[in-house]
């Protein structure tokens, strides 16, 4: 061996150092080790221990004072940190959400709540509805009675307006409270009527609408039994119900009319003792269907002015006229009964001129 080859002491005692330094790091860092692993365990159950005593005994260090605070922040808690059961049980945290939605979820049960039992204070009928309901329902007494009038006369009044507004003149009906049209018209009889020139027939050639006896025979007009139009005038100074008679022809001022007359109606031999001719205007001599003389010849009315004619009877009802003429006085009960079943009682009105008293 060469003396090159040879370790030296300065080698040998490198080697050594080199040696001493790696078995002292290695011995450091295992004793570093244990005695941190040992410091940990240590300091976990010591810090198990002194927690309790030292927080109600001692005032919290710095460290404690961020210890609630980080705690009670959601991002400082990790989900494998778990807090002592004390801790937990003493102080039981809510995460900001959980909180928000448990108060969203009370507000919405309240609500209900409140809802369901708004729903049903609403559900429970009130007085006046109450009143409203039995009011429509109730079959037998006081309201059933006020319902069924009202309606009666709602009725009434709805047929009334329809009438008018087709007749043009109010009251669009009247009643017959005279037998001086009979047997075409009878007491009791509820006849519709039109303003004068309202649904004039074709061979009415005046403004009135009014087609008479004497026309009508020859165009074979023909209403309430016989020829020519029936009318309801007033003429001046009557205080009682209107006259409805039938028109037998017309007459004009200064007329001597005594020719055109039937002479069953008047018992007059010339002019001079017919009254009202000659014709003192133009006008309208008329007749009741059960009269024995013209209205004109007996001294009732002058000859008709077209002014004085309130309308032109179109339709009757039998019957209804009674309940007018029974509320207003002018026929009795068993006048009314008598008449509706065809009693041979007497009548009580006069025969002279069939009356019509607005319905």
């Amino acid at each position: 061996m060469y003396e090159g080859d040879r370790p030296t002491d300065s080698d040998e005692s490198a080697g050594r150092d080199e040696r001493t330094d790696e078995e002292s790091a290695a011995a450091s860092e295992g004793s570093d080790d244990g005695a941190s692993g040992e410091s940990a365990d240590r300091f976990s159950d010591e810090s198990a221990d002194r927690l309790p005593e030292e927080s109600d005994n001692q005032p919290p260090d710095e460290s404690d004072d961020r210890l609630p605070s980080e705690s009670a922040a959601p991002t400082s808690v990790g989900e494998g940190d778990v807090p002592p059961d004390s801790e937990a049980d003493a102080q039981p945290r809510d995460e900001p959400g959980s909180l928000g939605q448990s108060d969203a979820a009370t507000g919405q049960r309240s609500a209900s709540r409140a809802g369901g039992e708004s729903g049903i204070e609403s559900g429970e009928p009130t007085a006046d509805e109450s009143l409203v309901h039995r009011f429509r329902h109730d079959r037998e007494g006081a309201l059933m009675w006020i319902r069924e009038m009202l309606s009666s006369v709602a009725v009434v009044l709805l047929v009334g307006l329809l009438l008018f507004g087709v007749s043009g003149v109010w009251p669009p009906m009247v009643a017959v409270e005279s037998g001086s049209m009979e047997p075409n018209m009878q007491v009791g009889d509820l006849v519709f009527v039109t303003e004068p020139g309202r649904l004039a027939p074709d061979a009415a050639e005046n403004g009135v609408g009014v087609v008479t006896h004497e026309v009508g025979q020859e165009v074979d007009y023909r209403t309430f039994g016989s020829y020519g139009s029936v009318v309801i005038y007033t003429p001046p100074g009557r205080t009682g119900a209107p006259i409805i008679h039938r028109a037998m022809f017309h007459v004009t001022e200064g007329e001597n009319w005594y020719d055109r007359a039937d002479a069953e109606y008047h018992n007059a031999v010339d002019c001079g003792s017919l009254a009202n001719c000659p014709a003192p205007h133009d006008g309208y001599i008329t007749l009741g269907d059960n009269n024995g003389a013209y209205d004109q010849a007996s001294g009732l009315s002058p000859p008709v002015r077209a002014e004085w004619v309130n309308g032109v009877a179109r339709l009757r009802v039998p019957y209804l006229g009674y309940i007018r003429l029974i509320a207003t006085g002018q026929v009795e009960l068993n006048e009314a009964i008598a008449g509706a079943v065809g009693s041979g009682l007497p009548a009580t009105g006069p025969v002279g001129a069939s009356t019509a008293p607005a319905a």
